[in-house]
Order: C-alpha cells, then structure tokens, then sequence
C-alpha cells in the first residue's frame, strides 16, 4: 500500500478526528494522523495529538505507542533511538508505508545537518545519524561527493544548499513571529 503524503490527506484525517462520534476517532485516524505530523517534523502537532489521543484507544491500540516512541526521540533529537524505535516494530498496514517515509526524511536531515554542520566527524557518528552500517555509510558517503579517511575513519562532508521540505515547523513560526513583534516594539 502506497501512501501519498499530502496535506489532503492530513486534512481528511484531521476532520475524522474533529467529526468523530462521542469524540473518538477510529485508532487508525490517529496512527495515520501522528505518523504524518512525525513525517512532517511537526512535533508541537504531534504531541499535543498524542495528549488528545483518548486513554482506552491508546491501550487498545499499542501501535501508537510505538509510532510516540518514535516522536519522544525525534524531539530529543536522539538519532539511534529514532531509528531503534522505527526498525523494533514491524509496522501494520495502516502506517507501514507512513513509517517507511518517516525514516528516510529523518535520514535525509540527518545528512543535511552532517553537511551543514561538520568539516570531518567519524564513520561511527555519520553512522549512528543516518542509521545505516559503516559498510553501508562510506559507499553513500562518497557517492555524495565526501571524502573518506580510512586510516582515521573520518569522513570529510561536503557542504550542500539545503532544500527545506514541507512546512516551516510551529517553532519556527513562532519564533519569526517573536522577532517581528519585537522589531515592531523596539
């Protein structure tokens, strides 16, 4: 099952949960909900979410559990727990692709933030971010166009322009939004 996330999507999930009789939505909604907030890096959303989510659904549905594991650490910014978390569970059909999704967009950072942030770091870090084997990590390293020490084991990243994707996160938002108050103040 191939899922296409989209704000449609969202928004379609979003409203299940607002409708829903006695404001309980299927456990699906919020799976499928709280896997796109993670996709999305939206983790103010999905916290509050997973607040919201009732009691009886959570121990009825431990698959949320695991899908919030998986938030505790993105918003911790523990990259080998993300990972652990996202690879311990076999995902259900509901969110599996969601999941799937959520795992390279973190990769995908995490290689963002190595390029942007480090001149050399060590195969065990670029390793223990991306979530992928050192034997795995250095062929990627240098199809990225890195360089590779292999008697110091450091890999030398090179700095690309980043491309943001999706939405600015809420944090972001309102920090623009305290700066702009504060320049209109002063």
């Amino acid at each position: 099952m191939v899922v296409n996330i989209t704000d449609k999507l969202m928004e379609d999930l979003e409203r299940q949960e607002l409708e829903a009789p006695n404001g309980n939505a299927p456990a699906y909604v919020y799976q499928q909900l709280l896997a796109i907030y993670l996709y999305q890096n939206d983790l103010c959303n999905a916290k509050y979410l997973w607040k919201r989510i009732p009691p009886t659904i959570k121990a009825s549905t431990p698959e949320l559990a695991n899908i919030w594991a998986v938030g505790q650490s993105m918003w911790t910014r523990d990259f080998p727990a993300i990972y652990k978390a996202l690879n311990s569970v076999t995902w259900s059909e509901t969110v599996s692709e969601i999941m799937r999704q959520v795992q390279e967009v973190v990769r995908s950072r995490a290689v963002d933030l190595i390029s942007q942030a480090y001149s050399s770091i060590s195969l065990d870090t670029v390793s223990a971010m991306t979530g992928l084997p050192p034997e795995v990590c250095v062929p990627s390293c240098l199809e990225k166009g890195w360089k590779f020490d292999a008697d110091t084991k450091m890999v030398h990243p090179v700095r690309q322009v980043v491309q943001h994707l999706g939405q600015t996160s809420s944090e972001d938002q309102l920090s623009k939004l305290t700066d702009f108050v504060s320049f209109l103040e002063n």
